[in-house]
């Protein structure tokens, strides 16, 4: 495990771990917590033998929010967050996109900046009483990190006004009836299950999970129609790989596949 002073970063096979670890401050996000988480970021787009991410936080909350007084400076800059070299942006605000999945699971309190790389995963695990909020409307500003990008494409326009204009919290019940989290679980269950889940997608052929992944971004940032003309061509290379080879050999042999990325 690489311990940082803010974030816990811990390889587990083909899975990254990464734990926000500041709990007696409600693991409040300073700028030192997101360079950390940053570089995390950067870590699991760049290790080959990494698959799949899963964020998570110690204690009994996700994260209270940013520290605003930290951060004010930084909103007033008229260019917002940036990572540094090496690092890649947990919100996807700015730089590239992170090409494999992330795994979220959320506990007692997940605000601001917490939706915000929510948002920016893909398969959520929230333990029942979590609650969610947009706060910035009651600090004076608006969110910054992706909710205004993000949220009604999760929960529709209505929901997501309701929460963005007013800074009230919604519950864990509310979020899983929206679909905005797939797994709600009994407290101090959530990261086993998103273990459990993230264990899943890195026994997966990684190839075609990042296809998928890819297709499916495209998707809903470019439209269904320029999707479509990438899909034989993004899968044609896949196609070619090891891991089809062992896919149908592991098929034939009645076995679970064994799958290389290659």
């Amino acid at each position: 495990m690489v311990l940082m002073a803010l974030v816990n970063v811990e390889k587990k096979n083909h899975i990254l771990l990464i734990g926000l670890n500041r709990p007696e401050k409600m693991n409040a996000m300073n700028r030192e917590m997101y360079h950390q988480i940053a570089a995390a970021y950067y870590q699991l787009e760049h290790d080959p033998e990494l698959r799949v991410g899963l964020m998570y936080a110690e204690g009994d909350h996700f994260t209270s929010g940013l520290q605003l007084d930290d951060w004010a400076g930084v909103f007033a800059n008229g260019k917002g967050i940036e990572p540094g070299e090496g690092e890649l942006d947990p919100f996807h605000i700015t730089g590239e996109a992170l090409s494999k999945p992330v795994v979220f699971a959320a506990q007692g309190i997940c605000f601001t900046c917490g939706v915000e790389m929510m948002l920016n995963t893909d398969v959520r695990v929230a333990a029942k009483g979590t609650r969610f909020a947009q706060l910035e409307v009651k600090r004076g500003i608006f969110a910054c990190g992706g909710a205004t990008i993000r949220l009604q494409r999760e929960i529709g326009w209505g929901n997501a006004q309701r929460y963005l204009l007013t800074g009230d919290e919604w519950t864990a019940d509310q979020a899983y009836q929206w679909g905005l989290i797939q797994e709600l679980v009994e407290p101090g269950e959530q990261f086993d299950v998103a273990l459990e889940i993230a264990e899943k997608i890195a026994k997966a052929a990684p190839l075609g999970v990042q296809g998928s992944l890819k297709s499916s971004k495209i998707a809903v940032s470019e439209g269904q129609e320029a999707a479509k003309q990438r899909l034989f061509p993004d899968l044609q290379p896949v196609m070619a790989s090891e891991d089809v080879k062992e896919g149908i050999q592991s098929f034939l042999e009645r076995r679970e596949a064994v799958f290389k990325g290659k």
